[in-house]
């Protein structure tokens, strides 16, 4: 993967300048730390920073053009069937000058225009200029895997795959947008189009947007998932569903295998990651080299479980040991490639072992994102079950009881089972036919944490409304599935998406130059789990049932009926109390919430002072991810309000010893020849 960004200058817009470009690109060299190249001409300019994957001798140096120079592109991203479009377009006539994935999806606009995204199977974000049109494209893969970031200002639209790069090119002043930050208090993230800055917003999973030379803007999501069932799944078996998926995910992970740079794993202890593993392990004819996290804290720990993976596959297993300190260190940079307050400390720990794969010399990893998505995993969906059950005899002692066997992380806080545990899951109890049912009760809780915000913030949203645009964003017909698909639908809009593919995805893994790969996101994957019927996706509490039934074959017994575990990182025990770093201190100051004026401070105190007199160790979630919202809020508007202007500098600094592999500069129009 990589880093782009531009600036597209519309009727009496200033040309984008070199050093603009300069500027911008320079905020994504951990992006693409190999190299960096330059399109420009009166109307357009692009930047990349690559990280080489493909095409590593040849050239595949970016922006690259067609036959003609008359359609140019910089890429993001991984075109894994790009074999099989390159021999289907050059039986067409046309010419490649390397042996990139990126020109096949030049010479497939050429081909298909507007047709050619959803051809392509892969993870990416386009910036793609037609000179000829004088239109730029802007496109993000499927279930947007990777960021692509615009904004208009004046008579210019700047893009980038990260804010920062907006912001350093000089057009984007960096100010919060209170609704947006009062959405991440609420569900974790802000709208799939938006950020938390204002007026920079983000392309749609799925979107391909046409900004023409007078900038006007058109969308089109040229590919929306439908979780209705396929008719021609309906019958399926549970033996039949399981050889199916196992044919899709085969080809999805030697797919994803493609690279001229060896490829590893990640293997957390679970299911997903652990069939990704094996499957990999099948297909690489070397060996395969595998990733995991330790936590000192055993409340959080899963070596037992990603040793005996690792064993059993025979790979050559890295292991990193993370403990509360690790968590400090790192907490002020995951905040700055994330770009958003986090709820939860839980994507430090994969910036540190993202570090480890590029320490040990790996640039690729595929991992198991998405099963528990597209079929049923968390325990969201059981709770929704349980639930529904229940809400049919309110009054039942028994019903209630089933809410014990989800949460295995709770369990060992002794709160299961309690009166208050199912007084938590009776609210809005009998609500069965709200259309967010199944999500409801746990954004009415997490909302708890904007009254740490300041008035003007938390009074931005109001869930009714949040509501409403969450529904307009979602496919055709969703109110019609059933209760499951619409449940899993709402889950991949609001946090695969949003939240999981971002903060816990792509930047943390990119934060150090790795490119994450993820099976279960193939479009042949996807497509086929989501047409599945809901038998085969949870039957009671039983959940991903055909992936369980394919993992008897791959792995011990132990990890196949493994229950899922959520993966979690410890929080306020780690950030306040004795041992809080200084940063906290002075974030959490007096002087420092008065001056950046996004929080309540009456409010903001009193928790804070109340953690750290207890070490850290809240009676609550809520308060816990209270806590961290509010600090990595500070986080955030430190690293951009305050100290943007030496991080800039210092990196625009650090490209001038950085290699230019491409410089075109055109001081004219093109024009038809």
């Amino acid at each position: 993967m990589c880093g782009v960004a531009g600036v597209m200058a519309g009727q009496g817009g200033d040309s984008p300048s070199l050093e603009e470009l300069k500027r911008m690109i320079a905020m994504l060299g951990h992006r693409g730390p190999d190299g960096y190249g330059f399109y420009r001409d009166l109307s357009i300019g692009l930047g990349h920073a690559r990280l080489s994957i493909i095409d590593l001798t040849t050239g595949g140096f970016q922006p690259i053009h067609n036959e003609n120079r008359t359609v140019w592109i910089a890429l993001n991203g991984e075109i894994f069937n790009h074999i099989e479009l390159r021999r289907q377009l050059e039986t067409r006539g046309h010419r490649f000058y390397t042996d990139t994935d990126t020109e096949v999806i030049v010479h497939a606009y050429e081909e298909w225009g507007d047709d050619a995204w959803e051809r392509l199977n892969g993870q990416f974000a386009i910036a793609l200029w037609d000179a000829r049109a004088r239109c730029l494209w802007l496109v993000r893969d499927r279930l947007g895997i990777l960021p692509m970031h615009y904004a208009r200002v004046g008579r210019h639209v700047v893009f980038g795959s990260e804010v920062k790069a907006l912001v350093a090119g000089g057009r984007v002043e960096p100010r919060f947008d209170p609704a947006r930050l009062a959405e991440v208090f609420t569900r974790w993230s802000a709208a799939q189009d938006a950020t938390v800055f204002e007026g920079v917003r983000q392309v749609r999973a799925g979107e391909a947007l046409r900004i023409d030379a007078d900038l006007a803007i058109t969308a089109r999501r040229y590919w929306r998932p439908s979780l209705a069932v396929d008719p021609a799944l309906a019958a399926l078996t549970l033996n039949e569903a399981a050889e199916e998926l196992a044919a899709r995910l085969e080809q999805a992970v030697r797919l994803r295998l493609r690279a001229d740079v060896p490829v590893g794993v990640y293997i957390s202890g679970g299911l997903d990651s652990s069939v990704v593993a094996s499957l990999v392990r099948r297909e690489a004819p070397d060996m395969v080299q595998s990733f995991g996290i330790r936590f000192a804290d055993p409340a959080f720990d899963e070596t037992a479980q990603q040793r005996l993976v690792a064993g059993h596959l025979g790979t050559a297993h890295h292991e990193i040991m993370v403990g509360a300190d690790d968590i400090q260190r790192v907490l002020p940079e995951v905040v700055w490639h994330c770009e958003a307050p986090l709820l939860r400390t839980a994507p430090a720990p994969l910036f540190l072992l993202s570090g480890l794969v590029r320490q040990s010399g790996i640039r690729v990893v595929q991992t198991g994102e998405g099963a528990d998505e597209w079929l049923a995993g968390y325990d969201v969906f059981k709770e929704d079950q349980v639930r529904r059950f229940w809400a049919r005899q309110p009054d039942s002692r028994l019903r209630p009881q089933l809410l014990a066997r989800l949460h295995p992380f709770t369990a060992q806080k002794g709160a299961k089972g309690s009166a208050l545990w199912q007084e938590f899951f009776r609210r809005g109890l009998t609500e069965v036919v709200h259309p967010f049912y199944s999500h409801l009760i746990r954004w009415r809780n997490t909302a708890w944490t904007l009254r740490l915000l300041a008035p003007e913030v938390r009074d931005g949203l109001e869930l009714e409304r949040m509501e409403a645009a969450v529904a307009a964003d979602l496919p055709a017909g969703w109110r019609d599935w059933d209760p499951l698909a619409r449940a899993q639908m709402i889950e991949i809009d609001t946090f695969l998406t949003a939240h999981l593919l971002s903060c816990q995805g792509d930047r943390v893994a990119m934060a150090h130059g790795v490119e994450a790969r993820y099976p279960y996101l193939d479009p042949d994957v996807v497509d086929f789990c989501a047409g599945l019927p809901a038998r085969l996706k949870l039957l009671g509490l039983r959940d991903k049932r055909p992936l369980r039934r394919l993992a008897r074959r791959l792995l011990p017994d132990e990890i196949a009926q493994r229950p899922k575990r959520p993966y979690r990182a410890p929080m306020t025990t780690a950030l306040f109390g004795t041992r809080a770093p200084d940063y906290v201190r002075d974030l959490l100051s007096d002087g420092a919430l008065d001056r950046m004026r996004l929080v309540d401070g009456a409010a903001a105190r009193l928790l804070v002072a109340r953690a750290h007199r207890q070490d850290g160790r809240m009676t609550g979630e809520r308060e816990e991810m209270a806590l961290v919202g509010l600090l990595t809020l500070q986080l955030l508007a430190h690293a951009f309000l305050e100290d943007f202007s030496a991080r800039a500098a210092e990196r625009r600094a650090r490209l001038e010893d950085s290699p230019v592999h491409v410089l075109v500069e055109r001081q004219q129009q093109w024009e038809l020849e």
